[in-house]
Protein backbone atom coordinates (compact mmCIF):
# COMPACT_ATOMS: atom_id res chain seq x y z
CA UNK A 1 0.00 0.00 0.00
CA UNK A 2 1.34 2.95 -0.84
CA UNK A 3 0.34 6.19 0.73
CA UNK A 4 0.75 10.30 -0.74
CA UNK A 5 0.90 12.57 2.98
CA UNK A 6 0.66 16.46 2.08
CA UNK A 7 1.96 18.55 4.76
CA UNK A 8 2.63 21.84 5.05
CA UNK A 9 1.55 23.99 8.08
CA UNK A 10 3.03 23.93 11.47
CA UNK A 11 -0.07 21.46 13.19
CA UNK A 12 0.14 19.43 10.30
CA UNK A 13 3.51 17.86 10.96
CA UNK A 14 2.68 17.54 14.63
CA UNK A 15 -0.13 15.41 13.16
CA UNK A 16 2.11 13.30 10.63
CA UNK A 17 4.98 13.01 12.86
CA UNK A 18 2.91 10.38 15.25
CA UNK A 19 1.13 8.91 11.62
CA UNK A 20 4.30 8.98 10.06
CA UNK A 21 5.41 6.37 12.60
CA UNK A 22 2.73 4.30 12.63
CA UNK A 23 2.53 3.89 8.71
CA UNK A 24 6.48 3.17 8.42
CA UNK A 25 5.91 0.56 10.97
CA UNK A 26 2.88 -1.14 9.12
CA UNK A 27 4.22 -4.46 6.90
CA UNK A 28 4.31 -3.76 2.88
CA UNK A 29 3.35 -0.24 3.48
CA UNK A 30 5.23 2.77 1.73
CA UNK A 31 4.88 6.58 2.59
CA UNK A 32 5.45 9.85 0.47
CA UNK A 33 5.73 12.91 2.56
CA UNK A 34 4.80 15.55 0.35
CA UNK A 35 5.76 19.17 1.98
CA UNK A 36 4.31 21.97 0.30
CA UNK A 37 6.86 24.31 1.83
CA UNK A 38 4.31 26.89 3.40
CA UNK A 39 6.36 27.55 6.22
CA UNK A 40 9.96 27.83 4.47
CA UNK A 41 12.13 29.58 7.48
CA UNK A 42 14.17 27.05 9.33
CA UNK A 43 11.72 27.98 12.73
CA UNK A 44 9.08 27.23 11.23
CA UNK A 45 9.33 23.80 9.09
CA UNK A 46 12.97 22.09 9.73
CA UNK A 47 13.56 22.60 13.11
CA UNK A 48 9.69 20.12 13.30
CA UNK A 49 11.23 17.88 11.51
CA UNK A 50 14.30 17.33 13.55
CA UNK A 51 12.66 17.81 16.34
CA UNK A 52 9.40 15.48 15.89
CA UNK A 53 11.86 12.41 14.15
CA UNK A 54 9.76 13.13 10.58
CA UNK A 55 11.83 11.22 7.57
CA UNK A 56 12.85 14.34 5.60
CA UNK A 57 10.16 15.06 2.59
CA UNK A 58 10.31 12.67 -0.17
CA UNK A 59 9.04 15.82 -2.27
CA UNK A 60 9.12 19.50 -1.16
CA UNK A 61 6.82 22.19 -3.27
CA UNK A 62 8.21 25.71 -1.83
CA UNK A 63 5.25 26.89 -2.59
CA UNK A 64 4.41 29.81 -0.14
CA UNK A 65 4.29 33.68 0.65
CA UNK A 66 1.48 34.27 -1.74
CA UNK A 67 -2.55 35.03 -1.10
CA UNK A 68 -4.91 32.10 -0.95
CA UNK A 69 -6.09 31.75 -4.07
CA UNK A 70 -2.54 32.00 -5.57
CA UNK A 71 -1.32 29.29 -3.13
CA UNK A 72 -3.95 26.98 -3.83
CA UNK A 73 -3.50 27.76 -7.74
CA UNK A 74 0.04 26.92 -7.53
CA UNK A 75 -0.36 23.83 -4.94
CA UNK A 76 -2.99 22.16 -7.40
CA UNK A 77 -0.73 22.08 -10.18
CA UNK A 78 2.37 20.78 -8.54
CA UNK A 79 0.50 18.11 -6.47
CA UNK A 80 -1.07 16.80 -9.64
CA UNK A 81 2.32 16.16 -10.95
CA UNK A 82 3.09 14.29 -8.35
CA UNK A 83 0.36 12.02 -8.41
CA UNK A 84 0.53 11.39 -11.92
CA UNK A 85 4.06 10.20 -11.39
CA UNK A 86 3.79 8.26 -8.14
CA UNK A 87 -0.01 6.93 -8.22
CA UNK A 88 -0.38 6.25 -4.72
CA UNK A 89 -3.13 4.08 -3.18
CA UNK A 90 -4.28 6.62 -1.42
CA UNK A 91 -3.78 10.67 -0.27
CA UNK A 92 -3.79 11.92 3.20
CA UNK A 93 -4.86 15.26 4.27
CA UNK A 94 -4.71 16.97 7.34
CA UNK A 95 -6.76 19.30 9.09
CA UNK A 96 -8.30 22.57 7.60
CA UNK A 97 -5.50 24.60 4.96
CA UNK A 98 -4.98 25.25 1.62
CA UNK A 99 -2.99 22.44 0.89
CA UNK A 100 -5.43 20.02 2.28
CA UNK A 101 -7.76 21.38 -0.18
CA UNK A 102 -5.53 21.17 -2.95
CA UNK A 103 -4.62 17.75 -2.28
CA UNK A 104 -8.18 16.82 -2.14
CA UNK A 105 -8.96 18.29 -5.40
CA UNK A 106 -6.11 16.64 -7.25
CA UNK A 107 -6.75 13.53 -6.06
CA UNK A 108 -10.83 13.50 -6.24
CA UNK A 109 -10.37 14.28 -9.91
CA UNK A 110 -7.58 11.80 -10.61
CA UNK A 111 -9.92 8.79 -9.15
CA UNK A 112 -7.75 8.46 -6.26
CA UNK A 113 -8.80 7.31 -2.66
CA UNK A 114 -8.89 10.40 -0.07
CA UNK A 115 -8.48 10.06 3.98
CA UNK A 116 -9.07 13.08 5.90
CA UNK A 117 -7.42 13.39 9.21
CA UNK A 118 -9.33 15.62 11.52
CA UNK A 119 -12.73 15.39 9.64
CA UNK A 120 -15.92 17.13 10.51
CA UNK A 121 -14.51 19.99 12.94
CA UNK A 122 -17.14 22.91 12.31
CA UNK A 123 -16.65 26.45 13.45
CA UNK A 124 -19.72 27.32 11.39
CA UNK A 125 -18.67 30.63 10.10
CA UNK A 126 -18.50 30.40 6.51
CA UNK A 127 -15.96 33.81 7.17
CA UNK A 128 -13.14 31.58 7.65
CA UNK A 129 -11.22 29.64 5.00
CA UNK A 130 -9.94 26.99 7.06
CA UNK A 131 -13.94 26.48 7.27
CA UNK A 132 -14.52 26.57 3.57
CA UNK A 133 -11.43 23.92 3.10
CA UNK A 134 -12.54 21.29 5.52
CA UNK A 135 -16.39 21.00 4.37
CA UNK A 136 -14.89 20.76 0.77
CA UNK A 137 -12.49 18.21 1.45
CA UNK A 138 -14.71 16.18 3.87
CA UNK A 139 -17.48 16.19 1.09
CA UNK A 140 -14.88 14.96 -1.30
CA UNK A 141 -12.97 12.26 0.78
CA UNK A 142 -13.91 8.55 1.00
CA UNK A 143 -12.54 7.98 4.70
CA UNK A 144 -13.40 10.79 7.29
CA UNK A 145 -11.55 10.26 10.53
CA UNK A 146 -13.30 11.73 12.69
CA UNK A 147 -10.99 13.29 16.25
CA UNK A 148 -14.47 13.31 18.46
CA UNK A 149 -17.72 12.68 19.23
CA UNK A 150 -19.18 15.65 18.02
CA UNK A 151 -17.15 15.68 14.73
CA UNK A 152 -18.95 12.61 13.97
CA UNK A 153 -22.38 14.04 14.59
CA UNK A 154 -21.16 17.14 12.25
CA UNK A 155 -20.62 14.85 9.49
CA UNK A 156 -23.75 12.51 9.71
CA UNK A 157 -25.80 15.74 10.44
CA UNK A 158 -24.38 16.53 6.77
CA UNK A 159 -25.50 13.46 5.25
CA UNK A 160 -22.11 11.78 4.15
CA UNK A 161 -22.37 8.35 4.45
CA UNK A 162 -21.85 6.47 7.69
CA UNK A 163 -19.78 3.53 5.99
CA UNK A 164 -17.13 6.41 5.64
CA UNK A 165 -16.52 8.07 8.78
CA UNK A 166 -14.36 6.58 11.60
CA UNK A 167 -14.13 8.28 14.96
CA UNK A 168 -10.56 7.55 15.48
CA UNK A 169 -9.28 9.67 18.53
CA UNK A 170 -7.35 13.27 17.95
CA UNK A 171 -3.90 12.51 16.33
CA UNK A 172 -2.87 15.70 18.87
CA UNK A 173 -3.24 13.97 21.70
CA UNK A 174 -1.34 11.06 20.54
CA UNK A 175 1.29 13.53 19.81
CA UNK A 176 0.79 15.42 23.18
CA UNK A 177 1.37 12.08 25.19
CA UNK A 178 4.58 11.16 23.14
CA UNK A 179 6.02 14.72 23.12
CA UNK A 180 5.03 15.70 26.65
CA UNK A 181 8.17 13.73 28.57
CA UNK A 182 10.23 14.34 25.19
CA UNK A 183 9.96 18.25 25.99
CA UNK A 184 10.46 17.87 29.66
CA UNK A 185 13.76 16.09 29.09
CA UNK A 186 15.29 18.09 26.61
CA UNK A 187 14.14 21.36 26.31
CA UNK A 188 15.37 24.32 28.00
CA UNK A 189 13.61 27.28 27.15
CA UNK A 190 12.19 27.54 31.11
CA UNK A 191 15.87 28.52 32.17
CA UNK A 192 16.73 30.25 29.68
CA UNK A 193 13.94 32.67 29.72
CA UNK A 194 14.25 32.42 33.92
CA UNK A 195 10.42 31.33 33.70
CA UNK A 196 9.55 29.36 36.87
CA UNK A 197 6.48 26.99 36.06
CA UNK A 198 2.89 28.30 36.52
CA UNK A 199 4.63 32.25 36.80
CA UNK A 200 3.57 33.19 33.02
CA UNK A 201 0.29 33.55 30.46
CA UNK A 202 1.75 31.89 27.05
CA UNK A 203 -0.20 33.72 23.95
CA UNK A 204 -0.24 32.77 20.21
CA UNK A 205 -1.99 35.14 17.90
CA UNK A 206 -1.68 34.06 13.91
CA UNK A 207 -5.31 33.70 12.62
CA UNK A 208 -6.12 36.20 9.56
CA UNK A 209 -8.86 37.20 10.65
CA UNK A 210 -6.95 38.88 14.09
CA UNK A 211 -3.55 40.00 12.50
CA UNK A 212 -5.54 41.29 9.39
CA UNK A 213 -8.11 43.61 11.00
CA UNK A 214 -5.89 46.38 12.95
CA UNK A 215 -9.11 46.99 15.11
CA UNK A 216 -8.88 43.07 16.40
CA UNK A 217 -4.99 43.35 16.37
CA UNK A 218 -5.06 46.56 18.51
CA UNK A 219 -7.39 45.33 20.59
CA UNK A 220 -5.64 41.75 21.47
CA UNK A 221 -2.46 43.30 21.98
CA UNK A 222 -3.89 46.54 23.92
CA UNK A 223 -5.14 43.54 26.51
CA UNK A 224 -2.32 41.51 26.68
CA UNK A 225 -0.37 44.31 27.38
CA UNK A 226 -2.59 45.79 30.28
CA UNK A 227 -2.34 42.22 31.48
CA UNK A 228 1.37 42.02 31.51
CA UNK A 229 1.70 44.53 33.31
CA UNK A 230 0.12 42.67 36.21
CA UNK A 231 2.03 39.11 35.39
CA UNK A 232 4.20 37.91 32.77
CA UNK A 233 3.07 37.37 29.36
CA UNK A 234 4.85 35.53 27.07
CA UNK A 235 4.04 35.51 23.02
CA UNK A 236 6.17 33.23 20.49
CA UNK A 237 5.82 36.23 17.61
CA UNK A 238 4.38 34.32 14.34
CA UNK A 239 5.81 36.13 10.92
CA UNK A 240 2.20 37.29 10.29
CA UNK A 241 2.22 38.96 13.13
CA UNK A 242 5.07 40.40 13.22
CA UNK A 243 4.59 41.49 10.12
CA UNK A 244 0.79 43.24 10.83
CA UNK A 245 2.27 45.09 14.04
CA UNK A 246 5.24 46.31 11.94
CA UNK A 247 2.99 47.72 9.70
CA UNK A 248 0.23 48.98 12.02
CA UNK A 249 3.22 50.43 13.57
CA UNK A 250 2.56 48.81 16.69
CA UNK A 251 5.42 46.90 17.30
CA UNK A 252 7.18 48.32 19.62
CA UNK A 253 4.60 49.06 21.57
CA UNK A 254 3.53 45.42 21.53
CA UNK A 255 7.17 44.78 23.43
CA UNK A 256 7.57 47.43 26.71
CA UNK A 257 5.63 44.99 28.14
CA UNK A 258 4.55 41.89 26.76
CA UNK A 259 7.59 39.38 26.04
CA UNK A 260 8.10 38.89 22.32
CA UNK A 261 9.81 35.68 21.39
CA UNK A 262 11.13 34.16 18.73
CA UNK A 263 9.16 31.45 16.95
CA UNK A 264 9.96 28.49 18.73
CA UNK A 265 10.61 24.79 18.19
CA UNK A 266 7.64 22.18 18.99
CA UNK A 267 9.47 20.71 22.30
CA UNK A 268 9.83 23.99 23.65
CA UNK A 269 6.37 25.02 22.56
CA UNK A 270 5.18 22.02 24.53
CA UNK A 271 7.69 23.15 27.68
CA UNK A 272 6.00 26.66 27.37
CA UNK A 273 2.17 25.01 27.51
CA UNK A 274 2.65 22.86 29.75
CA UNK A 275 4.54 24.82 32.44
CA UNK A 276 1.60 27.92 32.14
CA UNK A 277 -0.41 29.31 34.30
CA UNK A 278 -2.99 30.36 31.60
CA UNK A 279 -3.06 29.96 27.54
CA UNK A 280 -4.33 32.90 25.74
CA UNK A 281 -4.61 31.73 21.85
CA UNK A 282 -6.46 31.59 18.40
CA UNK A 283 -4.67 28.07 17.09
CA UNK A 284 -7.23 25.58 17.25
CA UNK A 285 -4.45 22.83 17.80
CA UNK A 286 -3.21 25.20 20.98
CA UNK A 287 -6.36 25.21 22.39
CA UNK A 288 -6.31 21.30 22.71
CA UNK A 289 -2.59 21.29 23.85
CA UNK A 290 -4.09 23.48 26.58
CA UNK A 291 -6.59 20.81 27.47
CA UNK A 292 -4.08 18.07 27.42
CA UNK A 293 -1.98 19.85 29.66
CA UNK A 294 -4.79 20.48 32.00
CA UNK A 295 -3.76 24.17 31.49
CA UNK A 296 -7.08 27.14 31.42
CA UNK A 297 -7.44 28.48 27.44
CA UNK A 298 -8.66 31.88 26.71
CA UNK A 299 -9.57 31.90 23.01
CA UNK A 300 -9.67 34.82 20.97
CA UNK A 301 -12.35 33.88 18.72
CA UNK A 302 -15.78 34.30 18.49
CA UNK A 303 -16.30 30.76 17.89
CA UNK A 304 -14.15 27.49 18.33
CA UNK A 305 -14.57 24.31 16.76
CA UNK A 306 -13.52 22.52 19.85
CA UNK A 307 -16.78 23.38 21.90
CA UNK A 308 -16.22 20.31 23.90
CA UNK A 309 -13.53 22.17 25.55
CA UNK A 310 -15.98 25.57 26.14
CA UNK A 311 -19.34 22.84 27.08
CA UNK A 312 -16.53 21.29 29.72
CA UNK A 313 -14.78 24.50 31.19
CA UNK A 314 -11.43 24.62 29.95
CA UNK A 315 -11.77 26.68 27.50
CA UNK A 316 -13.47 30.59 27.23
CA UNK A 317 -14.32 32.64 24.78
CA UNK A 318 -13.33 36.18 23.89
CA UNK A 319 -14.62 37.82 21.21
CA UNK A 320 -11.39 40.00 20.03
CA UNK A 321 -13.25 43.31 19.49
CA UNK A 322 -12.70 44.85 22.76
CA UNK A 323 -9.61 45.10 24.61
CA UNK A 324 -11.80 45.51 28.01
CA UNK A 325 -13.47 42.42 27.12
CA UNK A 326 -10.29 40.07 26.56
CA UNK A 327 -8.55 41.68 29.46
CA UNK A 328 -11.76 40.77 31.78
CA UNK A 329 -11.77 36.92 30.56
CA UNK A 330 -8.20 36.53 30.86
CA UNK A 331 -8.13 37.72 34.49
CA UNK A 332 -11.19 35.70 35.74
CA UNK A 333 -9.57 32.74 33.78
CA UNK A 334 -6.42 32.34 35.55
CA UNK A 335 -6.63 29.28 37.73
CA UNK A 336 -10.24 28.16 36.30
CA UNK A 337 -10.27 24.39 36.33
CA UNK A 338 -12.50 22.41 33.83
CA UNK A 339 -14.36 19.24 34.35
CA UNK A 340 -12.18 16.41 34.51
CA UNK A 341 -12.97 14.49 31.31
CA UNK A 342 -11.48 12.42 28.42
CA UNK A 343 -12.41 13.66 25.25
CA UNK A 344 -10.03 13.19 22.68
CA UNK A 345 -9.42 9.23 22.39
CA UNK A 346 -6.96 7.17 24.21
CA UNK A 347 -3.59 7.81 22.26
CA UNK A 348 -4.02 5.35 19.67
CA UNK A 349 -5.37 7.47 16.79
CA UNK A 350 -2.65 7.46 14.45
CA UNK A 351 -2.51 3.36 15.03
CA UNK A 352 -6.52 3.07 13.82
CA UNK A 353 -6.10 5.54 10.99
CA UNK A 354 -3.04 3.13 9.35
CA UNK A 355 -5.25 -0.03 10.20
CA UNK A 356 -8.59 1.56 8.27
CA UNK A 357 -6.41 2.69 5.53
CA UNK A 358 -4.78 -0.89 5.21
CA UNK A 359 -8.13 -2.96 5.75
CA UNK A 360 -10.37 -0.39 3.35
CA UNK A 361 -7.42 -0.72 1.01
CA UNK A 362 -7.50 -4.70 0.89
CA UNK A 363 -10.93 -4.64 0.31
CA UNK A 364 -10.96 -1.76 -2.18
Amino acid sequence: MKVLSVVGARPQFIKAAVVSRALRAAPDTREILLHTGQHYDDNMSQIFFDELDIPRPDVNLGIGGGIHGQNTGRMIEAIEAVLLAERPNWVLVYGDTDRTLAGALDAVKLHIPIAHVKAGLRSFNRRMPEEINRVLTDHAADLLFAPTETALANLKREGLPAERIVLVGDVMYDAGLYYSAKATKHSRILATLDLPPRSYILATVHRAENTDDPRRLRAIFQALDQVAREMPVVLPLHPRTEKALRSAGMLEEAGRHIRLLEPVGYLDMVMLEKNARLIVTDSGGVQKEAFFHRVPCVTLRTETEWVELVETGWNVLAPPTSAAVIRQRILESIDRRGNEVSLYGDGRAAQKIVSYLREFHSNG
